[in-house]
């Protein structure tokens, strides 16, 4: 992970169609890790999975987390049209039901 940028954060919400399949699991985090790996704009590179929630407040329904943070919503937006996210949506969309994703800036 590198430094967080409180500019923008980009976090992103995955529901596997199938999420006690480990060979999906293994595909879907392969190709998340290679983008990721690749991309020339995201700097945090956080990846997570719910962990058994401890209180009503908690959403634990999804299978995978993703928080990347940018420099500037311009950097966010040229990441949506790099490559390697393009290929990993390529690689992994037929293995998700749902994606949510929340954007923000810092109030700094």
């Amino acid at each position: 992970m590198r430094e967080f940028d409180t500019n923008f954060a980009h976090t992103v919400y995955f529901w596997l169609k199938n999420p006690n399949s480990v060979e999906d699991q293994k595909a879907f985090e392969t190709s998340l890790q290679k983008f990721l790996d690749h991309s020339a704009f995201a700097k945090t590179k956080f990846i997570g999975k719910p962990p058994k929630a401890s209180r009503d407040v908690v959403d634990g329904s999804f299978t995978y987390s993703l928080i990347v943070t940018f420099e500037s919503a311009e950097a966010q937006q040229k990441y949506q049209e790099e490559p390697p996210h393009k290929l990993f949506v390529e690689e992994s969309s037929d293995l998700w039901s749902k994606v949510i994703v929340y954007d923000s800036q810092g109030i700094q």
